[in-house]
């Protein structure tokens, strides 16, 4: 009998092993399974807070400036579960911000609502009466301290998101000459979180302002629900930790120690993320907000449910230190990228998972969720000594690497990325620009289906179709004394995958000479692409070579003179390709600006940033002016100076 108990003991035993074992094992899956071993901790004082951060880190003893960038995206979901970004149904055709995923809206210095204007223009928030475009006008203002990083428009609320820099609090006495302040008088940026009621566009009303100390990372908004974030950098006063504080209605509240979230992780440096939600329709809603202690956030994915954080330390380490998959590569590296997921639900955060990837990611677009894996585009190491080399990771719901593609094109390095559904196309660059076509249909076996070599490269892609992407970046010519190339004029490509195994250029544009340059490069919001009205637009900045300065030839590495800045407008499509119907500009007296402002050149004022349209109108907006063209022959009915 008692044999018996032990022996049913012992397979009660190995079942449960064989389940965990089961359970944790990389087989495929459609739904990951979610790690909630390495829940995020909290500081159980401000002491052991202290501490953690002495003991692992530098500590600023004064304000650092800081770079950092910050990233959103969202994972695939039904978005018609969501309520409508835009407040109530749209009455009129009209374009919108150019975003990365359906339903996710992105802050933008130009927002509009079909009827109505809402730019940034220097300091100010200027709401302009847009269509019909013969009745347009400015209704109103709102004037700030320092320029708004960005706004959103949802219903009749608008949102502005803007930062106070703090002026340094310097002292000059006698021969001493400059003195640093004292430590009480530093001060740290805050970022400001301010929501209107436009419902009279003439006279906004706000109606509540929440404040972060820290600076603004970024934001995004699904739904009524407002996301933003802010970092701010962790530093000592009078040899305290100063902790961040948050602003509400009700007055200041200085977020404590024992509030504050963190991983058991060293780092070079440390920052508190906090991560605020606001409901933009429902002013008797307190804001929920946590913060986490985490390393210098250089990255961040948000999802309809998960938080992805991600930071790259600068330093060179070894992959067999982290793990991969067997048979993957462990040269050594010089960069890794840190990834924290956090669960996000009714305001409730619940930290679940944390991986790492080697080498450092390139921006927003290098990054995807789908059907609940994580998916990322990196590059490691350096293209001076061609010793770079860049990578494609997929991660399970663990956050654990399950299948990699390594060592695409060494030596140079990612210019731009695009995950669509179960394709990934990338574009590495040094001399010429290979664009790679990646399944990634089965997570566990990613595999390049086909490459295009061309001159040139793309910064920028976009989607045509299921079939086709768009590239927008620069083209290039090879140079004679080295293993690298001129850049030259600014290159539109309209290229053809429905081969996947032979990816075909079937159109391309170039746009002046070298150190021409479009807003479109560094910022994707700058685009306006509509495949039914056949409409592609971008802002460029033309700069055009005097060949009759070159007796012998010009040069490839000749820079040209800035002579016009405007849009571009052209009609794009499959059968015809590009074609350029025609170019707009604010700046009429462009020659006279270059020839005052010959050492000081800043053409911001009458530089177009966006456009848009609404209904057959083409709307182009610089700081200086709002002008209207038709769409048909881009002939002009009317502008609207703005102060």
């Amino acid at each position: 009998m008692k044999s018996k108990i032990i022996m049913a003991t012992i397979c009660l035993m190995l079942i449960g092993v064989a389940l965990t074992a089961l359970q944790c094992s990389p087989g495929k899956s459609e739904t990951p399974v979610q790690n909630l071993q390495n829940q995020l901790r909290k500081f159980s004082s401000y002491e052991e807070l202290e501490a953690f951060v002495k003991r692992n880190a530098e500590v600023y003893p004064f304000y650092p400036y800081t770079e950092g960038r910050m990233t959103f995206l969202s994972g695939a979901w039904d978005v018609s579960a969501l309520a409508e970004t835009s407040g109530a149904a749209p009455k009129l055709d009209y374009s919108t911000t150019n975003i990365q995923v359906e339903g996710v809206d992105e802050a933008d210095i130009i927002k509009t609502d079909g009827e109505y204007l809402y730019l940034v223009s220097g300091n100010k928030v200027i709401i302009v009466k847009a269509y019909p475009p013969e009745e347009a006008q400015v209704l109103s203002e709102i004037e700030l301290d320092q320029r708004p990083e960005g706004l959103f428009i949802n219903g009749d609320r608008l949102v502005v998101l803007h930062q106070n820099w703090p002026e340094p609090v310097v002292r000059y006495e006698g021969e001493s000459g400059l003195l640093m302040p004292e430590p009480d008088e530093w001060t740290v940026p805050q970022t400001h979180i301010k929501i209107y009621d436009v419902s009279d566009r003439e006279s906004p009303v706000l109606k509540r302002e929440v404040s972060v100390d820290g600076q603004y990372f970024g934001s995004r908004m699904i739904g009524d629900y407002l996301y933003v974030v802010v970092n701010d950098w962790v530093y000592q006063i009078n040899d305290e930790i100063k902790l961040p504080e948050i602003c509400f209605d009700d007055g200041t509240r200085e977020i404590p120690a024992t509030d504050i979230y963190y991983p058991d992780i060293s780092d070079s440096s440390y920052a508190f993320t906090t991560i605020v939600a606001i409901n933009t329709q429902r002013d008797d809603q307190e804001p929920a907000y946590e913060t986490i202690l985490l390393g210098a956030t250089s990255s961040m994915y948000v999802s309809l449910n998960n938080i992805y954080v991600t930071f790259t330390e600068w330093r060179a380490i070894t992959l067999s230190s982290i793990a991969l998959p067997e048979g993957m590569a462990t040269t050594n590296d010089f960069e890794k990228t840190t990834i924290h997921r956090i669960h996000i639900e009714d305001g409730e955060i619940e930290y679940n998972a944390d991986g790492e990837v080697p080498g450092r990611v390139l921006n927003q677009f290098s990054m995807d969720e789908y059907q609940g894996y994580f998916r990322i585009a990196t590059t490691a190491g350096n293209t001076w000594e061609a010793a770079s080399q860049n990578n494609l990771y997929i991660l399970d719901g663990n956050l654990e690497i399950i299948a990699s593609l390594e060592g695409l094109a060494p030596g140079e390095q990612i210019y731009s990325a695009r995950f669509m559904g179960e394709r990934c196309y990338l574009v590495t660059f040094r001399q010429i620009d290979p664009l790679f076509v990646i399944d990634l249909e089965d997570p566990y076996e990613p595999e390049v289906l086909g490459q295009l070599k061309i001159t040139g490269y793309s910064n920028y892609l976009h989607p045509y179709d299921e079939t086709h992407v768009l590239g927008i970046g620069k083209e290039t010519v090879a140079a004679e004394e080295g293993d690298f190339a001129w850049y030259q004029g600014v290159k539109i490509s309209l290229f053809d995958v429905s081969d996947v195994a032979n990816p075909v250029e079937i159109a391309k544009y170039e746009i002046g000479d070298r150190g021409t340059d479009s807003p479109v490069l560094s910022d994707h919001k700058a685009l306006l692409f509509d495949k039914e009205k056949n409409l592609l637009v971008i802002p460029v900045l033309v700069a055009e070579i005097d060949e009759r300065q070159y007796p012998y030839g010009v040069t490839p590495d000749a820079y040209g003179e800035y002579v016009w800045q405007g849009a571009y407008v052209f009609n794009i499509s499959l059968e015809e390709g590009l074609q350029l119907k025609g170019t707009i500009t604010h700046c009429e007296n462009f020659s006279e600006l270059w020839q005052k402002d010959y050492y000081y050149y800043d053409f911001s004022a009458c530089s177009i940033q966006r456009s848009l349209y609404i209904e057959n109108v083409l709307y182009t907006i610089s700081e200086a002016k709002v002008k209207m063209n038709s769409l048909e022959n881009l002939a002009e009915i009317n502008e609207v100076e703005l102060s």
